[in-house]
């Protein structure tokens, strides 16, 4: 593959993102619609499919003490600013959250299930005394595929069915081999964006591990490792720190991350582990630089065939990621990279996703430490064979299994993880 297409990819899935993802496109999609009309707002209809709804539907917002689909409309109808993208929510006040939940207040906000049969599609309907507005977002947070004003057109775009930000035919010859070829050559300048990757999500690691953030799942097993019940071992570290980026971020923090595939939680896990790692082994910037540089383009490889959103947890694609990555962390060679892939695709692959929440970052630190797992074993020569699972002899042929069961074999799964949800 031509190594621009590779650094195209990068520059594509690679985006700095404020809040959990699925709110964040919500608010989007409100002020898109608001800074398109005049007037006070006298309605606001939200609609969304399944899985936004399961990932926007208790996780917390930056900043906020308030959360929920209709608040997450309501922020970004008054206080949104569209321009901003993923940081649409970036600088927001008390004031504008009491602005936000006086609109709720009066019952001017509604928000319902979408019916599509898409995964990933956000439509806001917003009403003012002298116009309306019509936005829908599809296939991917940020994809504005439609804008109307007064019922004329006057925005369409985007792709159908896309899944990722990369075109195509920049991810079709994109492989394990290629990804590890090019991360050993490619020159050092040309990954400023990962490099930015590790400085703005190790923060949030940081913040998480200093504050009482969420279920606090880093800093409990950093304070166990202190008290001698845990031992301070690599698998620890990277269980820490990227939970602790997992808890801040679904907590509500205002620290912006570096998202991969469109997912915040995601770009955390598979980070911080290889980060924790890295730092544990004491190894140069440089290689830890380009460790972090296969996590990502493993995990992004992973995801163009599975999907933004799915019954199972996005963050299992990071785990494999991150596993290859330690692996070349620990001076591990290529057959050995895929061998912890397989390794980490035969345990996580069955781990449900059922919505943003605190809890995700206990699936962060599960994956973390799979991840840690499943390289030791692979350094060990220690691989599971195709005649177990799903597992095939070739690693690119058992990503594929993996995907077809996110894609194809969860959607019942999917249909009743949020009516459980739902009827709480």
């Amino acid at each position: 593959m031509d190594k621009h297409k590779i650094l195209a990819i990068i520059e594509k899935e690679l985006v700095i993102a404020l809040g959990c993802t699925e709110p964040v496109a919500i608010a989007l999609a409100a002020a898109t619609a608001k800074s398109h009309v005049n007037g006070q707002i006298k309605e606001l209809c939200l609609k969304a499919s399944g899985n936004i709804i399961k990932n926007a539907k208790s996780v917390g917002i930056p900043g906020m003490t308030s959360y929920g689909l209709d608040f997450s409309a309501a922020i970004g109808a008054v206080a949104g600013d569209p321009t901003k993208q993923l940081e649409v929510l970036n600088g927001l006040t008390i004031e504008d959250e009491k602005s936000a939940l006086k609109l709720i207040e009066e019952g001017k906000v509604i928000s319902s299930q979408a019916d599509t049969p898409k995964r990933l599609y956000i439509e806001v309907i917003l009403k003012t005394d002298q116009q309306t507005s019509r936005v829908v977002i599809s296939d991917n947070h940020s994809n504005i595929s439609l804008i109307e004003v007064d019922g004329k057109v006057v925005f369409q775009g985007g792709c159908e069915n896309i899944g990722i930000q990369s075109d195509e035919e920049e991810l079709v010859t994109l492989t394990i081999d290629e990804i590890y070829e090019w991360v050993q050559k490619v020159d050092l300048s040309q990954l400023t964006l990962v490099k930015k990757s590790i400085e703005l999500n190790r923060v949030i690691g940081k913040e998480g591990l200093s504050g009482d953030y969420g279920l606090k799942v880093g800093k409990t097993i950093k304070e166990n490792v202190k008290k001698g019940i845990l031992s301070d071992d690599i698998a620890t570290a990277a269980m820490s720190l990227a939970s602790a980026g997992s808890d801040a971020r679904m907590a509500g923090s205002t620290i912006p991350v570096m998202a991969n595939t469109g997912s915040g939680n995601q770009g955390i896990a598979v980070t911080l582990p290889v980060v924790a790692v890295a730092e544990k082994l004491q190894v140069s910037e440089e290689k830890m630089i380009r460790a972090v540089a296969l996590s990502h383009l493993i995990t992004i490889h992973i995801k163009s065939k599975f999907g933004r959103l799915s019954a199972l947890c996005g963050v299992t694609a990071a785990g494999m990621g991150a596993s290859g990555a330690i692996v070349y962390l620990l001076d591990g060679d290529l057959q050995q990279i895929k061998a912890a892939i397989q390794n980490t695709i035969g345990n996580v692959s069955g781990m449900i996703c059922d919505g943003a929440k605190a809890g995700c970052a206990m699936k962060v630190s599960t994956c973390s430490n799979v991840a840690v797992q499943s390289a030791l074993l692979a350094l060990n020569h220690q691989e599971i064979k195709s005649t177990d699972g799903f597992i095939h002899d070739d690693v690119e042929k058992s990503i594929e299994s993996f995907c077809k069961l996110g894609n194809e074999g969860t959607r019942h799964t999917d249909e009743v993880i949020l009516k459980l949800m739902m009827d709480k």
